[in-house]
């Protein structure tokens, strides 16, 4: 899985300036030193078993020599092993500085090979493993910049024809006027939230300040927000739980779980008619083995084509009547798997029935979090 080359500091890809011909080796004077350290070693066995060899027949005649060659060959036997080991232990250093020094000029799909030496396999995982992150960290990158620059285009865009329509005097500055570039404004400093939560989550660095709530408690607040709204579309929005006359706690980030709750009910909002209804569920359930609790936002809605269901937790994913940011799932599962839970949708527009949105969190954390 190894990369072709270093990254160079002017983006194209290179070996480093102090590797071996041809992007090899990174130890100055590898090959040499290597040539240098056998001969070493074989000079210090073959003297010796020599020396042996000769005051063995001139002393102690064939029974003597007999016991030298068995001696020699004790000696052969342990030094080629020896041998062995230094070679496979070297080939291993030499190999890891070489892939240090690729991945510190910016070529994060180095690998380094399966160690054959046994003390450095543990430090050969590791490195593989930081290059990975490392890797994964920067194509997320990556992909941010590119997405963020192409979802402001648009509204960019639309508020520069305004304002230049303005300073033409094509159109005159009123309130409505106002208010609509403030819409605007109001629109992207969203988006750059939701890009900011995302980033944050697809990197694993977001920060959970979990604590002990009562998840149905929590859901009727969220719910609470969108009942307005709901009436004044007929809407029946309901929250029912299992076993509600005992609490149903877990240790979660309140906040994060009810950002995750509110997009999932203003989704839901968005797919259902006039007349339609949204019920959020809270019951006990199983994760890995592990109590959880289960949130499900189902809707009688239009619900999802088979070709999109798969795709519906993808950025920047719309349905063809969507207005949002295409982030809201996105950033839901993001905030359901750093809490160690799973998200998943059901659908199927063939039978008219609507989408249901099914969130599993361990109603404790892992200690290893």
């Amino acid at each position: 899985m190894g990369g072709q080359s270093g990254a160079g500091p002017g983006g194209s890809f290179g070996p480093p300036a102090w590797s071996g011909p041809g992007g090899g080796p990174g130890w100055p004077g590898a090959r040499g030193f290597a040539r240098r350290l056998f001969a070493l070693l074989a000079l210090f066995f073959a003297l010796p078993i020599v020396i042996g060899v000769v005051i063995a027949a001139g002393f102690a005649g064939w029974t003597g020599a007999a016991v030298a060659a068995a001696i020699i060959a004790v000696l052969l036997i342990a030094g080629a092993l020896l041998l062995r080991f230094a070679a496979r232990t070297f080939r291993s250093v030499n190999d890891l500085v070489s892939s240090t020094g690729r991945l510190s000029e910016g070529d994060y799909s180095v690998r380094m090979a399966p160690s054959r030496s046994a003390p450095f396999r543990p430090a050969t995982e590791a490195f593989n493993r930081m290059a990975e992150r490392l890797e994964r960290s920067d194509d997320l990158r990556r992909r941010l910049l590119a997405d963020v620059g192409h979802e402001l285009r648009t509204p960019l865009t639309i508020m520069r024809g305004e304002l230049e329509a303005i300073a033409d005097g094509v159109r005159e500055v009123d309130d409505d006027e106002i208010r609509r570039l403030l819409g605007d404004v109001a629109a992207m400093e969203r988006l750059l939230e939701d890009l900011k939560t995302l980033s944050t989550t697809e990197a694993g660095v977001l920060r959970l300040h979990r604590e002990t709530v009562d998840v149905v408690e929590l859901v009727d607040r969220v719910v609470a927000r969108f009942r307005t709204e709901a009436a004044g579309r007929a809407v029946v929005l309901s929250v029912s739980a299992v076993e509600h006359a005992s609490a149903i706690e877990a240790e979660v980030d309140p906040h994060r779980v009810g950002e995750v709750v509110a997009n999932l009910v203003a989704n839901a909002l968005r797919a259902v008619p006039e007349g339609g209804t949204i019920d959020v569920q809270v019951a006990h359930g199983q994760l890995d083995d592990r109590p959880a609790v289960v949130i499900e936002v189902a809707d009688d809605g239009s619900g999802i084509p088979d070709g999109q269901l798969g795709a519906v937790f993808d950025r920047f994913h719309k349905g063809a009547e969507s207005s949002g940011s295409g982030l809201g799932l996105t950033i839901s599962r993001g905030l359901v798997e750093a809490h160690g839970g799973t998200i998943t949708a059901a659908s199927d527009v063939g039978l008219g029935v609507g989408t249901t949105i099914t969130v599993t969190i361990p109603r404790a954390s892992d200690p290893a979090d």
